[in-house]
């Protein structure tokens, strides 16, 4: 039987309360307070996660936010009273550092480091300035942050990033010739060939571009011109492709897209061919299908990533697709 999972679970929770806290981070509009109100409500969990994920990540900022916001749980009210103290200790002592850094070696980078995926995997990342990385199976992305720019190189894969809001300081993501730039906003990135990259914007706008040929070598990106290519929430384009049509996205498309951030895949009636294709990027099994006439047959359904016996037994059972497994990388699919 299909590993079908429930759309609400711990690791949901969790997700949720990270999205949560990078966006208390940038500020929050009218709009995301009364939805991060509805969200608390919805659980006594989802306030003890929220508390707790700010704590966890050293945000002062955040738990005095939230709690102006809502009513810390009873049992971590002392806690967060101690934990402002010493983070605000602390965090005096790292500008203290910090600006003996820099006043001693000029401008150095604030933050250089390579992230990468394995095959089936998925990463989040809670970056210095408050913005969080997702990184989607066989992803690799180097980030660079320096006094006057923050740079993502996506070399390959899919990442899903919220910027914390930064005038000074636009963030930019370089995949294959295009450069993406926002200042605070949520968007996801992901490589399909050397020529494709899809831009799925989820929040505020973003600029696109082509990449100089001078910055090929990965040099410091420049401020996007205001004539450059805009997209915004709700908005996806292929940049690469003939037309770079920017369309628009329904909610729950979105939602479907970005499942993998919570190791979820869902299909919404696209075929067996477009399923695949999807499926085995997080998988070393290769699927060969044997009857031209399943190939277009319309699939939908909730999979954990990953789980091929799962996917194996809801083909066979719902579809009326039969599996032959050759060995531990190869399956064949065919017509019950």
């Amino acid at each position: 039987m299909s590993k079908v999972v429930e759309f609400s679970n711990k690791e949901q929770i969790h997700e949720q309360a990270s999205l949560w806290i990078a966006r208390l981070d940038r500020g929050l509009s009218e709009e995301e307070q009364q939805s991060l109100a509805d969200w608390v409500r919805q659980s006594r969990e989802h306030r003890r996660v929220l508390f707790e994920m700010a704590a966890l990540w050293d945000r002062m900022d955040s738990l005095a936010r939230l709690a102006d916001l809502f009513d810390a749980p009873q049992r971590a009210k002392p806690r967060v009273r101690m934990y402002l103290t010493m983070a605000a200790s602390v965090m005096l002592t790292a500008l203290a550092f910090a600006w003996s850094w820099t006043y001693l070696a000029g401008h150095p980078a604030l933050m250089d480091k390579r992230y990468e995926t394995a095959i089936g995997e998925h990463s989040t990342i809670n970056l210095p300035d408050g913005s969080l990385l997702v990184l989607n199976t066989n992803t690799r992305v180097m980030v660079t942050y320096e006094p006057d720019y923050r740079l993502f190189i996506l070399e390959r894969g899919e990442i899903n990033i919220d910027v914390a809001h930064d005038n000074a300081r636009p963030l930019s993501v370089m995949a294959g010739d295009r450069v993406v730039q926002a200042v605070g906003t949520a968007f996801n990135v992901k490589i399909f060939n050397e020529r494709e990259v899809e831009l799925l914007v989820t929040d505020g706008k973003v600029r696109v571009a082509k990449r100089p040929a001078a910055s090929m070598d990965i040099d410091a990106p420049t401020r996007l011109a205001e004539t450059a290519m805009a997209v915004t929430k709700g908005e996806k384009v292929v940049l690469g492709s003939a037309q770079e049509t920017i369309a628009q996205v329904a909610e729950t498309d979105i939602a479907a897209q970005l499942s993998w951030r919570q190791g979820n895949l869902i299909f919404r009636g696209e075929s067996l061919e477009q399923a695949l294709t999807e499926i085995t990027r997080y998988t070393s099994v290769e699927f060969e299908v044997m009857d031209e006439q399943i190939r277009h047959a319309r699939i939908a359904g909730l999979f954990k990533a990953g789980d091929v016996d799962g996917l194996l037994a809801t083909l066979t059972r719902n579809f009326n697709i039969e599996s032959e497994r050759l060995d531990d990388n190869k399956i064949l699919l065919r017509a019950r």
